[in-house]
């Protein structure tokens, strides 16, 4: 646990540096561009992250699953492991590049962007896909190297924010931040490549996507699996803002955008969570129920605290970094809010789930409420605008954290130890006694 806190610690203060200087770029660009104008700007950074998050695979997972052996990573299992990696992200970018141009084209039918930024949105698409960085990524969490992750990762805000600052003052239009975000990912992509490569040799002479599905039969099944999920939380967040423009207009999805980044900044907290705590559940079977159990605790506890914290100064907040238009959009933060807690509390459960093998199961547990609220999206908001769509965001979260816990409640490789207390093997006993549990399989306790 300690060396879990740890990691924590490192993903968390470089989670804290992007959320200061996030606010800086957000700042500049909603008071520049306006809420209409930052609209566009929030559709095209949409587009991009929706090609990027749809095509990319979760190869960090592949490394942790595959390159650790034991106690610690094994050097063929982590060339092999890497190799397949590597191919998977050349898999990405061809595919993603189709699919960003098919996308682009079909934009003037479903979303309320002007023609002349068209060019500008399938530019972004193609750099968010030569920037995806994941395999870097895996490598260095598979070494614990978290202090060297975030100082790579770094980068990106630093850029960001500098860049933000450059176009406000010489080209304050969406191509000029647009612009400033396509360096921070090409800039944040090359310092994760280099800082692994200097830690870990990256052997392309093993490029290969045969090698590790030779190896472990379940290998296909477990990449599409993660892929889905991975493209099923780009969906209910990035489609989401999409399709909000679409049903709403540019207006309402840039106010969205604002309230979805402050009042879901939680969520990226618990892909943070999520990050850490899978290495250590691959590598600590044993101990995996009690780790999870206690992140959730944890967690719990930090998203209630930050629920009231957007409760109490959400709205001053909201004038005070975007302006006072996007006020309005107070209560759609504040429920947003409610769904990055809740999220927070699954990220544990998540991360269980796949860490036990059953990325499958997880797949389906997330995928069932995030296609609900993409269905209801847009009857929500012609009930409730913008509150409308952070309801459905908020039950989608809702239920498929429930749907985390329920799988797990069923999970036979998850096994723990019941304290050698009479009591408490008594009631064991007294609760086994139905037909689908045995004696020494207890359900676990979240």
């Amino acid at each position: 646990m300690g060396r879990l806190f740890a990691n924590m610690g490192w993903l968390l203060g470089g989670r804290g540096l992007n959320a200061v200087l996030s606010l800086v770029y957000l700042a500049l660009a909603t008071r520049t561009l306006g809420l209409e104008g930052f609209g566009y700007f929030a559709a095209i950074v949409a587009l991009g992250q929706t090609v990027t998050g749809l095509a990319n695979f979760q190869t960090w997972q592949f490394i942790v699953r595959w390159g650790a052996n034991g106690d610690g990573p094994d050097p063929q299992n982590k060339i092999d492991a890497t190799g397949f990696a590597i191919a998977l992200d050349l898999l990405s970018v061809a595919m993603g590049t189709v699919f960003a141009a098919l996308l682009v084209l079909s934009v003037p039918l479903w979303l309320p962007l002007p023609p002349d930024l068209l060019w500008l949105t399938f530019g972004y698409c193609v750099v968010s896909l030569l920037s995806i960085r994941t395999t870097p990524v895996g490598l260095l969490r598979l070494n614990f190297e978290y202090p060297k992750a975030t100082a790579a990762e770094a980068v990106q805000p630093i850029i960001r924010a500098a860049g933000a600052v450059l176009a406000w003052l010489f080209m304050p239009s969406v191509a000029g931040f647009i612009l400033a975000y396509a360096l921070s990912e090409i800039a944040v992509a090359a310092a994760l490549w280099f800082t692994a490569a200097r830690h870990e040799r990256i052997d392309l002479s093993a490029l290969s996507l045969r090698r590790i599905p030779a190896k472990h039969a379940d290998a296909w099944r477990f990449v599409l699996s993660t892929n889905m999920s991975g493209s099923l939380t780009i969906a209910g967040k990035q489609v989401m803002i999409l399709l909000v423009g679409t049903f709403g207009g540019a207006a309402l999805l840039g106010g969205f955008r604002v309230a979805s980044q402050l009042g879901q900044a939680l969520i990226a907290l618990a892909q943070t969570v999520s990050k850490a705590i899978l290495p250590e559940l691959v590598h600590a079977r044993e101990d995996a129920l009690a780790i999870a159990r206690r992140m959730a605790n944890i967690a719990l506890v930090g998203g209630v605290l930050a629920v009231l914290f957007a409760v109490f100064f959400g709205r001053w907040g909201l004038e005070a970094i975007a302006g006072a238009e996007f006020r309005v959009f107070y209560w759609a933060m504040v429920i947003l809010a409610i769904a990055g807690a809740v999220e927070l509390v699954g990220a544990s459960l998540e991360s269980l789930l796949v860490s036990a093998g059953r990325a499958g199961t997880a797949f389906i547990v997330r995928a069932v409420p995030t296609i609900l609220a993409l269905v209801l999206l847009d009857a929500a908001i012609d009930w409730n605008g913008a509150k409308g769509a952070a309801f459905a965001v908020l039950g989608s979260s809702s239920l498929a954290v429930v749907g985390f816990y329920v799988a797990i409640l069923n999970l036979r490789e998850i096994r723990f130890v019941v304290e050698a207390d009479p009591a408490a093997e008594a009631e064991r006993k007294s609760a086994t006694s139905g037909e689908a549990i045995t004696a020494s399989e207890p359900p676990p306790k979240i």
